[in-house]
């Protein structure tokens, strides 16, 4: 097909999943407790953004449940998953039901939780939200991080989960 007739065929957004899915990300759990509950939910959109300040930055659906509660938090935990933690980003990735029900985790510096097992964790403080279509794009200012357990991440790709193994 020549490039003119892509550009003239009517936007289609199951092709632009599927052809952005040809983009291999790492899976991440965004977490935070507001009034002493946990709160989490699982991103493909992280990523860092400056040394200095330090800023990293993941994108949250409006739809999400867990968005708001996280937002009102004004912090955050992100612990990025390991090749064998699928069942955890699967269970974070639903829109209700208790997801730190059978999942370890502990608290961070800041009281935000963290997976247990995961590759790495960094705490943020929310420093900016931006609209971003049918997400925001939140920005959060590194407090604290570590990487905890030496292994291969979880990567999603073409609308399923892999791993460098």
């Amino acid at each position: 097909m020549s490039v003119a007739a892509m550009i003239d065929r009517t936007f289609d957004s199951g092709r632009f999943r599927e052809v952005v899915g040809h983009f291999p990300t790492g899976v991440a759990v965004v977490a935070s407790t507001l009034g002493g509950r946990p709160y989490g939910m699982a991103v493909a959109s992280f990523m860092s953004l400056s040394l200095e300040p330090p800023l990293v930055l993941f994108c949250a659906a409006t739809s999400s449940t867990s968005w708001p509660h996280i937002r009102g938090a004004g912090r955050f935990c992100v612990s990025v998953l390991s090749h064998d933690q699928r069942e955890t980003c699967t269970a974070f990735a639903q829109q209700s039901g208790d997801k730190f029900q059978g999942v370890a985790w502990y608290e961070s510096p800041n009281g935000s939780p963290i997976i247990d097992g995961c590759l790495a964790w960094i705490e943020c403080d929310i420093s900016a939200v931006y609209p971003g279509g049918d997400h925001d794009v939140v920005v959060g200012h590194v407090t604290t991080l570590d990487a905890s357990y030496d292994g291969d991440p979880l990567v999603f790709f073409r609308s399923g989960f892999g791993s460098f193994k």
